[in-house]
């Protein structure tokens, strides 16, 4: 069968990589930017970049992310552009203001450049587009016809922000080595319809490994929020080689585990990297891996402030046993329960819930 990896047109990434926008888009041929990002983006980002921009002679025009990825969010906005001839849209901001540009990119019919301001999440090098509902839960993805043209990511601006947003991005990224290794044992296929190249699972594992080397080093450094070469490696990682794993070697577990997590109110607030942090725990005990394998997993969170029981997640210990009722319910009712072999019944991804749980909470006493 034919294997298929999809990559990005171009990867710029370095302290001061937005100032490469304006040539980008002049070598390309676009002249009529639209740029969409957040509030918070509008106002410390975007005046520089809008300024380099119009210097080089390139008129962008900005809409504002309200703050969720949802279809009539989307809509919105396609009415706002759809009638102004953008040639190319610009997502600047965080994973749900890049996946709501990306929505309104495949609707114009128009590339996108993609341009993360935190390194929370691998969204920015694929062409998935998460969507969720106006309460914060996971309802579905779509897909670009292809990935982003370019992804700029400025590591300058990236430290800037807080480290919160920083360790999330090595939530989600810590999976993919273990969930691209089940979509190999479980026969599933990737993000493109097919089997996975050996080279997702190459890139899946080399961003394993670059994590455990330099993450809370980098943690420590965006906390002084002086980059470093351990920030550089960290990015290249969450950002690059995690967003090449996961679309081409497929997702798992740990992944599937969000719909679960993202139903429960406390749980729904969490980051979305937290949350995947916590669902790798899961799929290793699930999978039944080795101590020492769990252990330099759950260490690596533990170093980088990331959740390893319910509790952190916002889950109070009294509703423990409800809240695990919920996640198991509609994590299988998204028919999930293929994403690990042997498939998982509903009692066993409970108990798997609750045993690293306990292992967290071990971890931290």
């Amino acid at each position: 069968m034919v294997r298929t990896m999809g990559f990005p047109g171009q990867y710029l990434q370095g302290p001061g990589a937005l100032r490469q926008l304006a040539p980008l888009l002049q070598r390309m041929g676009w002249r009529r930017p639209l740029a969409i990002c957040d509030a918070i983006v509008a106002e410390k980002v975007w005046p520089a970049v809008a300024q380099v921009l119009c210097e080089a002679g390139v008129e962008a025009r900005q809409l504002a992310f309200p703050g969720e990825c949802t279809r009539a969010v989307i809509a919105a906005m396609v009415d706002q552009a759809s009638q102004a001839g953008h040639d190319v849209v610009i997502g600047l901001g965080g994973g749900k203001a890049l996946d709501t540009a990306k929505g309104v990119a495949r609707a114009l019919d128009v590339p996108i450049v993609i341009s993360p301001t935190i390194a929370s999440n691998d969204a920015p090098t694929s062409r998935v587009i998460v969507l969720y509902d106006d309460a914060h839960r996971l309802e579905g993805a779509e897909f670009l016809k292809t990935n982003p043209a370019a992804v700029i990511v400025d590591t300058q601006v990236i430290a800037q922000a807080p480290v919160r947003f920083f360790a999330a991005g090595i939530g989600d990224a810590i999976s993919k080595k273990f969930e691209a290794a089940q979509c190999r044992a479980t026969g599933r296929n990737n993000a493109f319809g097919t089997p996975p190249l050996d080279t997702a699972l190459l890139l899946a594992g080399a961003t394993y490994e670059t994590l455990v080397k330099h993450g809370p080093a980098a943690c420590d450094a965006i906390r002084r929020q002086e980059p470093n070469e351990a920030v550089e490696r960290v990015v290249e990682a969450t950002v690059l080689l995690s967003g090449l794993g996961f679309e081409g070697g497929g997702l798992a577990l740990a992944h599937a585990l969000t719909r679960g997590f993202s139903a429960v109110p406390g749980m729904a607030q969490a980051l979305h990297g937290e949350q995947v942090a916590f669902g790798a725990l899961v799929q290793l005990v699930a999978e039944q891996r080795d101590q020492e394998e769990i252990a330099e997993l759950v260490d690596l969170l533990c170093a980088v402030g990331l959740p390893v029981t319910l509790q952190q997640l916002g889950v109070a210990p009294a509703n423990h046993h409800d809240s695990i009722a919920s996640i198991v319910q509609a994590t299988l009712a998204g028919q999930t329960s293929n994403v690990i072999s042997p498939s998982l019944s509903p009692q066993q991804l409970a108990a798997a819930l609750a045993h690293a749980d306990s292992i967290g909470t071990l971890a931290l006493s």
